[in-house]
């Protein structure tokens, strides 16, 4: 099977400025505290505030208004996994450990592993056996150590948990006590909104798997407003694979916890892989910025998905996943509002 979230066209590359941060952040025998110093100053340099257009074309042809598009493609290897990789990491360089462990499909495991390399960390990277996939050289370039157990995701996920504990290494997986530290690192994306527009957008858009991105935006829109910086909230409208993700089929469902699909009905395509699973980690948190925010779920074809991301190729001259299109999809298909300001998050590079 093809692994999740492949994304083939990263450079995986920073600045000259970042390597020379680089050159302190991973030299062991350097003082922590000038170590610590120069990987944050790196990660202001490196990651996040990606660009944030409006779309003309998208209105014309969708009939929408006020259509803006956030495309975490920017960051180093190509998708919004930068975010919580490189944050994972700074607080491993704080708790002075050595070694960062985690679970990945693909994505995450590129992210953490050229996050790792930068500040002189080692990275013990965990996919299923099952799996494959074209970044998987990226990860063993950038000094990984690849294991290969069997079992899906969510096994695996679990197996690394335990290797971390057992061996006394960072643990970098969802949940485990991590959920906050990456819903911080995902709420810088609602600063950059707001920043670059100069108001609250009326609605964003955002693919969903694990939903920690999704809570995270919105958590960071909280933010702005118990900071007095807004006065508002916007509705976040969620979007992922048709009946493959529970965040999506629980709100659609009127529930209010998120409750878990079967491992067996799940069926993975070359399209879906970055959105489906049984058991989203964040679900939770994610199920309840959507009733919060009085938003939205929508289900999206593979076929919707596919057709969205040649749409941009064309039209856009814009490059990006074709599972990283849903959230966009969801807002072309909602009923149009004139004076609404809408954004839609694209988390991927193609």
């Amino acid at each position: 099977m093809t692994l999740r979230d492949a994304v083939r066209t990263a450079s995986n590359t920073v600045s000259r400025r970042a390597m020379d941060l680089a050159a302190v952040s991973s030299n062991r025998g350097a003082p922590q505290l000038e170590r610590i110093a120069a990987f944050s100053e790196l990660i202001a340099n490196e990651i996040g505030d990606t660009w944030l257009r409006r779309s003309r074309g998208l209105e014309r042809d969708f009939n929408r208004a006020h259509l803006y598009l956030k495309f975490e493609g920017d960051n180093p290897t190509g998708t919004q996994k930068d975010r919580i990789a490189f944050a994972h990491v700074e607080d491993a360089l704080i708790e002075g450990q050595g070694t960062i462990a985690l679970a990945t499909c693909g994505n995450y495991g590129v992210a953490v592993a050229l996050a790792a390399k930068l500040a002189g960390l080692d990275c013990e990277i965990y996919i299923p056996a099952g799996y494959h996939t074209q970044r998987l050289a990226e990860m063993e370039t950038l000094g990984a150590r690849i294991h290969r157990p069997p079992g899906t995701y969510e096994d695996i996920v679990a197996y690394s948990n335990e290797q971390a504990r057992v061996r006394g290494w960072y643990n970098a997986n969802p949940g485990n006590g991590n959920t906050d530290l990456q819903l911080r690192a995902y709420s810088g994306i609602a600063d950059e909104i707001l920043s670059t527009l100069g108001r609250l957008p009326d609605e964003v858009a955002v693919p969903v798997s694990n939903g920690t991105l999704l809570a995270g935006i919105y958590q960071g829109f909280e933010r702005l407003r118990d900071q007095g910086h807004t006065t508002g909230l916007p509705r976040m409208v969620a979007a992922s694979s048709t009946d493959k993700n529970p965040i999506i089929t629980s709100f659609l469902a009127g529930n209010r916890r998120c409750v878990d699909l079967r491992p067996a009905e799940i069926r993975e395509t070359k399209i879906n892989e970055p959105l489906i699973n049984w058991h989203s980690f964040d679900g939770q948190e994610a199920l309840d910025a959507l009733y919060a925010s009085r938003g939205a779920a929508f289900h999206i074809s593979d076929y919707k998905m596919k057709r969205m991301s040649t749409y941009l190729s064309q039209k856009e001259a814009l490059q990006v996943l074709p599972a990283s299109t849903a959230g966009l999809i969801a807002l072309t298909e909602r009923p149009d509002d004139e004076q609404s300001l809408s954004v839609a998050v694209l988390t991927a590079k193609r």
